[in-house]
């Protein structure tokens, strides 16, 4: 299933892609070389599927059997494990039908699309589910002006630079003919390449100097990576006439379209550029018609250089994270990169350039919390007002629940009391919304949609379980900030809700499957969804109940906590370690078997909080590998699992800021986690490396993490294994601003390992069997020795 890639340096190649020539240059050893992996792929792949159920069966099994296959091998999961087992999402439904990718300033509001194939910029979609974005260019090769990525088979993965940077490159073979027409010699021998096929790559990022990002001026260069000479057109698809003149194509109101550089003519309608193995072709392209007086001096190399500079400095104001796994450590820059510019302003949108270009309460809310857990504390402050004020009829109680859970989280995290008063006139509303109007039958909030997309009426458990927990988390912050008075009204009403909707929960729940089932409409009609994505409420029930796992609504030790996330796991909820959605009757965009990654966030969290490393890892590295594109790290709100194609599969309206997000927690909590345990709404413990890959400690290995921001205080540790030495060495820092009630360190070692002793100087601390360790005592710096041995 799906073509068997190799990595050569940062470039991920296919076995077609070998065997057509895109790589004919590479030495001939580096050919056999490579041959020799793609026979040894050949026969793992076919060693997998002698074990490993297809497909097929995979998706008819109620578990997640591909997800528990990875959970058994040597060290759990990996993404080495699933990316193999299916081809990646790729494909959408427009008419440029491969994924876009959006290239943005930070926060500017005019984005512009690169489609991936590197088939042009600002192309249309055709379908009125993707919005028209600036003036399209459509890039073709060689003299007969073929489209740039026709053949897949010729088109190499895009990259990013240094695997993370919003600075995409996209390589392209077509082979220009020699001697074709003219006076070609009666004589002629069939004529010899010295430099091979011509490979054209194109490199485009969107500038960030301001006076340029608010148009959206996309700067690509266009060069040959092999080859002498070649050609390059540019298309321009609008019907009114353009002027070129001194570099500068206009359009009819005098409006600067794009700017080209002196290798550039203009040529029936086109823009064309002659290439050689020296030369490259630069063009600006404004999303929104720029003035050309208003146009500073353009220098390609220097707006890169800012471009990254700008890039750089963004990430490095938060978290910062450096583990053994390269792809990891690519993964989470290009995501807070992409969440980034898909801010508009302040309003941290859903997507760009389709129809989810929008807020969205609970998915915009999961973003916004995202950038914070990775100490992005001012733009994550930017982004709330607009989350706060925003509503949308019929889900007003579910939206109040995210909105006080937000600035609850905002003020663990900083302590910031200021805060938190500044933006009483938004949430106050909300929390008296949900403390004064259980106005519905039972005592709970009255009917309101079933989900987003589904208006059946509903007393839904999501809404009514935040809701819960939204008054009992204020109330823990308003006595932490001196407001006693108000603390201990929202708190009563709390305790006597969470009592209320408890009961309405027992006398819902359905006994007869294993573990009973329990549905989201309380005390209605809602049947067993068993398999459950057997019909659309089923999906959607799916889709949902995450939120009432976040919730929390089951006190911590009863077996109810954990009847909603086994449910899932045993009846078709998961696969891959991600949400499933779909059904025969519910063949939308994608299939009808597909997966919504980024409504597991909470489930995965709650795995975590249950401490269930492997399991959750699962997820992690499902994400990774099958919920994003290869290389660019671009999610959609869901994605088929069956294959258009042996290269990849359909998924809509990408990007994403909640899918990226999705990742974003993930990772932070396999790191750092903060959760309150003793479920009284204010966080007390601080676990630290609880869930992280068993080969992150294999021997040399090195895990660092610096200015981690958790409920306490930033938090530096650096690990490092020697296991040849028999020992892994680690330096913490403490949190200085609240001491946690109990810090908590583990070091999961690699199968066949075990943590026999920690010391701290000349102190000797316990360990248990799983190489967890209690800090709690200690302040400060402190260095830290384990002794390792084998089993």
């Amino acid at each position: 299933m799906g073509t068997d890639k190799h990595r050569l340096g940062t470039f991920e190649l296919s076995a077609p892609a070998i065997r057509s020539g895109l790589i004919s240059s590479v030495p001939i050893c580096i050919h056999l070389w490579l041959k020799f992996w793609i026979v040894l792929a050949s026969v793992v792949s076919f060693a997998r599927a002698a074990t490993l159920p297809t497909l097929d069966e995979a998706l008819a099994a109620k578990r997640d059997v591909w997800g528990e296959a990875a959970m058994a091998q040597p060290n759990g999961a990996s993404y080495e494990f699933f990316a193999p087992l299916l081809p990646p999402p790729r494909y959408v439904n427009a008419d440029f039908r491969h994924y876009p990718i959006v290239l943005s300033a930070p926060n500017a509001k005019a984005k512009a699309r690169l489609i991936s194939n590197g088939s042009g910029v600002n192309l249309r979609g055709g379908a009125r589910s993707w919005h028209d974005v600036g003036v399209p260019f459509t890039f073709r090769v060689g003299p007969d002006e073929l489209v740039f990525g026709t053949f897949p088979a010729r088109t190499a993965e895009p990259t990013l630079a240094e695997g993370w940077l919003p600075i995409a490159e996209i390589r392209y073979e077509h082979t220009s003919p020699i001697q074709s027409e003219g006076a070609v010699p009666l004589t002629q021998r069939r004529p010899q390449r010295k430099d091979g096929a011509e490979i054209y790559r194109l490199e485009a990022f969107a500038s960030t100097d301001p006076a340029l990002a608010e148009n959206g001026v996309v700067f690509v260069k266009f060069s040959l990576a092999q080859g002498a000479t070649g050609t390059l057109t540019v298309s321009v698809d609008q019907e009114a006439p353009l002027t070129f003149s001194e570099g500068k194509l206009k359009n009819q109101a005098g409006g600067l379209v794009a700017l080209a550089d002196v290798n550039w003519k203009w040529d029936r309608r086109r823009l064309q550029a002659k290439l050689t193995a020296k030369n490259s072709a630069t063009l600006a392209i404004a999303t929104k018609p720029l003035q050309p007086e208003a146009l500073p001096a353009v220098d390609y190399d220097a707006q890169r250089a800012s471009c990254v500079a700008t890039w750089r400095q963004l990430i490095a104001a938060g978290m910062n994270v450096e583990i053994p796994e390269p792809r990891v450590n690519a993964a989470w820059r290009a995501l807070i990169a992409q969440n980034n510019s898909l801010i508009s302003g302040d309003r941290l949108l859903y997507s760009a350039g389709n129809q989810y270009e929008q807020l969205y309460e609970a998915e915009g809310s999961d973003a916004a919390l995202a950038f914070l857990g990775w100490g992005h504390t001012r733009d994550t402050l930017r982004v709330l007002p607009p989350l706060l004020d925003f509503t949308r009829k019929g889900l007003e109680h579910h939206q109040a629940g995210f909105k006080i859970a937000d600035v609850c989280r905002y003020y663990w995290q900083t302590r910031d009391a200021e805060a938190v008063r500044a933006l009483r006139p938004r949430w106050e509303k909300e929390a008296r919304l949900l403390a004064d109007t259980r106005t519905g039958p039972h005592g709970l909030y009255p009917a309101g949609r079933y989900a987003g997309d589904i208006s059946t009426p509903a007393q839904a458990i999501g809404a009514n379980a935040n809701g819960w927990r939204a008054l009992r988390d204020l109330s823990a912050v308003l006595a932490a900030i001196g407001e006693s008075a108000e603390a201990a009204r929202y708190a009563a009403v709390a305790r006597e809700f969470r009592a209320t909707v408890l009961d309405a929960i027992a006398r819902s729940t359905r006994r007869d499957t294993t573990p009973p089932f329990i549905p989201s409409a309380l005390l209605s009609d809602e049947p067993v969804h068993d398999p459950i994505i057997h019909s659309r409420i089923g999906s959607y029930w799916n889709i949902i109940i995450g939120y009432t796992i976040g919730s929390g609504i089951f006190p911590p030790g009863r077996a109810e906590e954990n009847w909603l996330p086994h449910y899932q796991e045993q009846h078709g909820g998961i696969f891959l370690g991600m949400v499933r959605s779909g059904g025969d009757e519910f063949n939308f965009w994608t299939g009808s078997e597909r997966v919504n990654p980024l409504y597991g966030t909470r489930y995965t969290l709650d795995v975590l909080r249950r401490d269930e490393p492997e399991r959750a890892l699962v997820s992690f590295y499902g994400m990774l590998a099958q919920g994003f594109t290869r290389n660019t790290f671009i999610a959609g709100e869901g994605c088929s699992l069956t294959p258009v194609d042996e290269r990849g599969r359909i998924f809509y309206c990408p990007p994403n800021t909640a899918g990226n997000a999705h990742f974003l927690s993930m990772l932070r909590a396999l790191l750092v986690q903060d959760p309150d345990l003793d479920d009284d709404g204010q966080p007390e413990t601080l676990r630290l490396l609880f869930a992280t890959p068993k080969r992150w400690l294999e021997d040399g290995k090195v895990i660092a993490i610096d200015r981690a921001p958790t409920a306490f205080g930033e938090v530096a540790l650096r690990v490092e294994s020697k296991l040849a030495a028999g020992e892994i060495v680690a330096d913490v820092t403490l949190p200085a601003r609240n001491a946690p009630r109990q810090t908590l360190l583990r070091l999961r070692v690699p199968d066949g390992w075990r943590v026999t002793g920690v010391t701290v100087g000349s102190t000797n601390l316990p360990v248990d069997d799983r190489g967890t360790v209690d800090l709690s005592t200690l302040r400060g710096r402190i260095s830290l020795r384990a002794t390792v041995a084998k089993q």
